[in-house]
C-alpha cells in the first residue's frame, strides 16, 4: 500500500500514469477484499486523483470501489460510477449494476437476502444504463418464427408433447429440451386463463 502511494503521488503529473501503477492498483484490490479500512484508503486514493478514469478501466479495481461505496451505503455513487467507468467487461458491470440495487433493497427492507423473485423484481425496477448495455437488454422471449412454429404446433398436434416430441423440437429449434417444456406449460396456463 506504501509503495503505490509513493508512485501514485510521484506519477501525479505523468499522463497517462504509467502501467506498473495501474498494475499495482489492480493487485490491491485483490489482496485487500478482506480488509475494508485498507480497500477503503486505497479507493480513497485512487478516486480523488486525476487518473481516476484510468483506474476505472480496470475491472478489479471498479469492483473494489463499487463495493466500498456499497459497504458506506452510497449506491448512488455505486451507480454513477459504473455509469461513467470505462472497463471492457460489460457482463460484469451489469451484474455489479443489479448487486448495487440488491443491497439496497435489502437495506431499505432489512433483510440480510433476497428472493429469486425480489431480485428479478429489482431488477426489472432498476434495469442497466445504456452506458452498459450498447446493444440494450437481451429478450427473453424467443424470435417470432420460433414461437410461430411451437404456436403450430400446439394447435395441430398437442399442447402437452411427450419427452421425445420436446427433445425433437428442441433439436430443429436449437433450443434445450426444458426451453420447450416451460414453453408448453406457460402456453397452457395462459391458454386456460
Amino acid at each position: 500500500m506504501k509503495q503505490f502511494m509513493a508512485m501514485l503521488n510521484t506519477n501525479e503529473n505523468k499522463d497517462p500514469p504509467p502501467t506498473k501503477l495501474l498494475d499495482l492498483a489492480e493487485k490491491l484490490c485483490q489482496d485487500l477484499q478482506s480488509s475494508s479500512s485498507d480497500l477503503e484508503k486505497l479507493v480513497e486514493a485512487m478516486m480523488g486523483c486525476k487518473h481516476k478514469m484510468y483506474f476505472l478501466t480496470n475491472i478489479h479495481i471498479v469492483r473494489a470501489c463499487v463495493f466500498v461505496h456499497i459497504h458506506n451505503g452510497q449506491h448512488d455513487t455505486a451507480c454513477r460510477l459504473l455509469e461513467s467507468c470505462k472497463a471492457e467487461e460489460k457482463e460484469e458491470l451489469v451484474k455489479l449494476w443489479h448487486e448495487v440495487h440488491y443491497q439496497r433493497v435489502m437495506k431499505r427492507h432489512q433483510v440480510d437476502f433476497l428472493t429469486p423473485l425480489q431480485k428479478y423484481r429489482c431488477r426489472k425496477r432498476n434495469p442497466p444504463p445504456i452506458s452498459l448495455c450498447p446493444g440494450g437488454l437481451k429478450k427473453r422471449n424467443f424470435p417470432e418464427e420460433v414461437r410461430q412454429h411451437l404456436c403450430k404446433f400446439a394447435a395441430e398436434v398437442t399442447t402437452n408433447p411427450n419427452k421425445k416430441q420436446r427433445e425433437g423440437l428442441a433439436q430443429q429449434m436449437n433450443l434445450q429440451p426444458t426451453q420447450i417444456y416451460n414453453w408448453f406449460a406457460n402456453y397452457r396456463r395462459r391458454q386456460k386463463s
